[in-house]
């Protein structure tokens, strides 16, 4: 009877709408209290075991370079870079759009910061342009949730922390599942917008372009980069994102002022106010439910009934579409990354190529109602109703679902690059 409340529990708090931390931090008292040794003060102990890593420096550091892009230039010289080398291509604009988002979310690391800083400036151009009004809202609704993918992610450092998995290798894996969706993406937009050209090359526009976009380029190419050689560690590189990014836009772009500058840190550190409370309570959970063995026992219990990677597969990516739909994409990373993952590896599945997976499932979460952050804010930025976004989103719905699959079911396209 003990067991079967912290469930309840749990459920009740979500029903009353309760924050994050007050369901983590209920959920976490009564498992010290009812299965532990009864000493809930232990909670602060082991939060800060748990939570003295030096990988937690790269998750402050990276938002704060995706923020302190956003607000520069970034974003606008990617898009004319885009569009100065796809004008000739039927749905050129369209193109640009997907390939801009991209772009930017190698460099931001946020899809929702992706979609704000991309979507403001090439919504106006898709609709001048003459594109359908449910493709350029769909478009980029879907393409902004590439940051969530495209290294570096937040959520797959979140995913590697509370799973103890290699975020360096979780970058890289990451880089394959990206260019399928992009690819897919792609196609969808050029064979729904073939009548739509946007003129020739112009070879001295595209220089330009070049010439004032290649800061931001060389931004991914030089975290990779460095990660991928072993030059530096994950939290090396989002120390050198925050150098790069400020160097940039103060002093080459001299788009930033110092007073924005303070601005963007003073919101970043508020955000983060919320994030690690949050954050160290479940890592304080996970040492618990670790220790009494209850990732290991839930494996035993669905192994009896899962006899194949495939129906866990299938089974999974189910679970994690509907946990997707209600739940935001760090919660569930917190909660569930560490009861999915040991039965994920108990099937042969690699853990790496667990936590794409993972991620991708979620990624589709930002589509898709009530909880699809995407959705509200393309709700905000374009001035549309819930479910006219809702409805313009259901082909790249498709599409990414279509992405899953192929990733969920072909382990190279995640690993080809790690091994």
């Amino acid at each position: 009877m003990t067991a079967a409340l912290l469930p309840v529990i749990i459920i009740l708090l979500f029903v009353l709408r309760q924050n994050l931390i007050v369901v983590l931090g209920v959920a976490t008292a009564y498992a010290y209290w009812a299965f532990g040794d009864g000493v809930i003060s232990n909670i602060v102990v082991d939060a800060w075991d748990a939570a003295n890593k030096d990988i937690l420096l790269s998750i402050p550091l990276f938002i704060l370079a995706g923020n302190i892009m956003s607000r520069g230039g970034m974003a606008a010289r990617l898009i004319h870079l885009m569009k100065s080398l796809t004008a000739p291509i039927p749905g050129g604009l369209a193109i640009a759009t997907i390939l801009s988002c991209a772009a930017f979310a190698a460099v931001s690391g946020s899809g929702m910061v992706t979609l704000l800083a991309i979507g403001t400036l090439m919504y106006p151009a898709l609709i001048n342009a003459g594109y359908p009004k449910s493709f350029a809202i769909g478009s980029l609704c879907a393409a902004g949730t590439l940051g969530i993918v495209i290294p570096p992610s937040i959520p797959l450092i979140l995913y590697g922390i509370m799973t103890q998995t290699s975020i360096a290798d979780l970058f890289i894996a990451g880089i394959g599942p990206a260019l399928v969706l992009t690819f897919l993406m792609l196609s969808y937009a050029i064979i729904q917008n073939f009548g739509h050209r946007e003129g020739n090359w112009d070879f001295s526009y595209v220089l330009r372009s070049l010439k004032n976009g290649i800061w931001a380029l060389l931004m991914p190419i030089i975290i990779l980069g460095g990660i991928y050689t072993g030059y530096f560690t994950a939290t090396e590189s989002a120390a050198v994102a925050v150098v790069y990014s400020i160097i940039v836009e103060t002093l080459i772009h001299k788009e930033m002022k110092w007073d924005v500058l303070y601005e963007v840190i003073s919101e970043t550190t508020k955000l983060l106010g919320s994030l690690f409370p949050v954050l160290m309570i479940a890592l304080s959970l996970n040492v618990f439910l670790t220790y009494e063995e209850v990732p290991q026992n839930l494996v035993i219990w669905l192994s009896q009934r899962i006899d194949n990677p495939v129906s866990a597969l299938l089974g999974i990516n189910l679970f994690l579409l509907v946990i997707g739909c209600l739940v935001d994409i760090g919660s569930a990373i917190l909660i569930l990354a560490p009861m999915l993952g040991p039965i994920a590896y108990s099937q042969g599945i690699d853990p790496i190529h667990f936590g794409i997976i993972m991620v991708m499932n979620l990624e589709i979460g930002y589509l898709t109602p009530p909880l699809g952050l995407n959705i509200i804010i393309a709700m905000s930025i374009f001035k549309e109703k819930f479910w006219t976004v809702c409805k313009s989103t259901i082909p790249f719905l498709l599409i990414m679902l279509l992405g899953l699959m192929i990733v969920s079911f072909i382990p190279t396209i995640s690993l080809f690059l790690i091994n």
